[in-house]
C-alpha cells in the first residue's frame, strides 16, 4: 500500500512516461513479424513484463534493457505456451491476431483487467466469426481456429479501442482488403498503424472513422518503432499540479495536442495553464475553482480514463459538478469508496453522478477497482488531512511507470509499505 501524508507544496518538473496503451498493442503486433523487432521508449511496468513472460513461453528471444525492448519470434512454438500472466490484463486479447497468423489457432483467456463492469468483446469475436473462423468459449478460454481468408471484407469496431487495434492486426497479414468502420482514433491506434506501415502494410485513414487495411503476407523484419508518451499520465500530473503544487509544475512530453477536450474543461474550472516549448505544459496551482460538468466520449472527446482523476478536482470546486460517463456502466462505483474520505458525491444512476464542493478531505484507508481510480485516490491522499493509505497498489504499477518516484521528486510525502 501507499502511505500518503498531506503534500500541497509540490514543485519542479516531471517527465511523462511512455504509454502503456500504446506499448501493449505494439508488443502484440511483434508476433505478426517472423523475425526481430525493436521498440524504444517502452514503459517498465507490470503489464509489459507479463507480455514478455508470454513471449518466452513461446520460445521467443527477448531483451529488455532500460527502455529498449527487442523481440525475435523466428523460432516459436505452442508447445510450452503459458497464458497465466496475460490472463490478468484485458490487453492479452491482442495476441489473437498473431497466434492465428502464425499457427492458425489461438487459445486465450477471457480478458479481465480493470473492474469497470461490462466491457464486452463482441466486436473482436464477431469480426473473426465474420471471416469464417471457428470459435468456441470453454472454461473462461476463447478458442479460434482457421486460416486467413483472402476475401475483402468490412467489419465494425463500434469505436472500441481494443477491438480496433485487434482488427487492424488481424487484417495486416491477410492478402485482402479489410475496411474497419466506426474505428477508434486514439493516439495509440496511430502508433500501431505507424509500426505496421513500417512492416509493409498499406493502411488508409478516412476522417469518418474508417480504416482500410491492404494486407500482405510479405511482412518486413528488423523493424524499429518508438512508443509514444502517455497523455493520460499528463492529465494525471496536470490535476496534481492544480491541486497540490506550491506555484506550478512543468510537465514535459505532455502530448498537449491529445488533451484538448481535457484542457477545455480544465480551463472552464479556472485552472491556468501555459504551453511552453517542446511540448511542455505548465500547470499552475488553482484558486477559487468553479464547478464544471464533464461527459466522457470517444477520442478526441473527454477521456473516460481521466474522468476518475478529474473527479478529485471536482471535490475542490465551488458548488456542484456533474459527471456523465457514457462508455462504461458503473465505472462510477468507486465513488462509494471515496466516501471514506468525507467526499460529498451522489451516484444518480449507472452513468451519472454529482460532486459537491469544496470538501476538506480527511484521511482513511481506501481501495478501488481499476487503475485510474487508484491513481485518483493517490491524488486525493495528497490533499487530504492526515495519512491516507491506498491499498493494492499493484494496480497502479500496471500502468504508471515509477509513479512513486516521480511524486517523491516533486516533494510528495509518500511511501510504499509492504505489510
Amino acid at each position: 500500500m501507499f502511505h500518503i501524508n498531506n503534500s500541497t507544496s509540490l514543485s519542479w518538473e516531471v517527465i511523462i512516461g511512455w504509454s502503456k496503451n500504446a506499448a501493449l498493442p505494439l508488443l502484440s503486433a511483434a508476433l505478426l513479424i517472423p523475425g526481430r523487432v525493436s521498440f524504444s521508449n517502452v514503459p517498465d511496468i507490470l503489464d509489459v513484463h507479463d507480455f514478455l513472460h508470454f513471449y518466452k513461453s513461446l520460445g521467443a528471444i527477448t531483451d529488455f534493457s532500460w527502455d529498449i525492448l527487442s523481440i525475435d519470434t523466428s523460432n516459436i512454438s505452442l508447445e510450452n505456451i503459458d497464458t497465466s500472466k496475460i490472463a490478468r490484463t484485458r490487453a492479452g486479447i491482442y495476441f489473437m491476431a498473431g497466434l492465428l497468423s502464425r499457427f492458425e489457432r489461438a487459445d486465450l483467456p477471457f480478458p479481465h483487467g480493470d473492474k469497470i463492469w461490462k466491457r464486452p468483446i463482441d466486436e473482436h469475436i464477431n469480426g473473426y466469426i465474420d471471416m469464417w473462423y471457428g470459435f468456441e468459449e470453454s472454461w473462461d478460454m476463447l478458442k479460434f481456429t482457421g486460416a486467413w481468408s483472402s476475401e475483402n471484407t468490412t467489419v465494425t469496431a463500434y469505436f472500441a479501442v481494443t477491438a480496433t487495434a485487434n482488427l487492424i492486426m488481424w487484417a495486416a497479414t491477410r492478402n485482402a482488403h479489410t475496411t474497419i468502420e466506426l474505428a477508434a482514433f486514439e493516439p495509440h491506434i496511430f502508433n500501431l498503424i505507424d509500426f505496421l506501415r513500417l512492416a509493409g502494410v498499406q493502411i488508409d485513414i478516412r476522417y469518418d472513422h474508417t480504416i482500410i487495411i491492404h494486407g500482405t503476407r510479405n511482412i518486413k523484419t528488423d523493424l524499429q518503432q518508438e512508443v509514444i508518451s502517455d497523455y493520460l499520465q499528463s492529465g494525471t500530473f496536470a490535476i496534481i499540479a492544480a491541486l497540490a503544487s506550491e506555484k506550478y509544475i512543468d510537465i514535459h512530453r505532455a502530448r498537449i495536442k491529445d488533451l484538448w477536450a481535457f484542457l477545455y474543461k480544465f480551463h472552464e474550472a479556472w485552472v491556468k495553464t501555459k504551453n511552453l516549448w517542446n511540448d511542455t505544459l505548465r500547470v499552475y496551482r488553482a484558486k477559487n475553482l468553479t464547478a464544471v460538468n464533464i461527459q466522457t466520449n470517444i477520442f478526441p472527446g473527454f477521456p473516460t480514463d481521466l474522468m476518475p482523476l478529474f473527479s478529485v478536482l471536482m471535490t475542490q470546486c465551488n458548488w456542484t459538478s456533474r459527471i456523465h460517463e457514457v462508455l462504461y456502466e458503473w465505472r462510477l462505483n468507486w465513488l462509494v469508496e471515496y466516501e471514506r474520505l468525507w467526499w460529498k458525491s451522489r451516484i444518480i444512476n449507472l452513468h451519472e453522478a454529482k460532486i459537491t464542493g469544496p470538501t476538506l478531505l480527511i484521511w482513511n484507508t481506501v481501495n478501488s477497482w481499476d487503475l485510474r481510480s487508484w491513481a485518483a485516490m493517490v491524488i486525493a491522499g495528497l490533499i487530504a488531512q492526515g495519512t491516507t493509505k491506498v491499498e493494492n497498489v499493484y494496480w497502479i504499477n500496471r500502468g504508471y511507470d515509477n509513479l512513486l518516484g516521480k511524486l517523491q521528486e516533486l516533494g510528495a510525502d509518500i511511501q510504499e509499505i509492504n505489510d
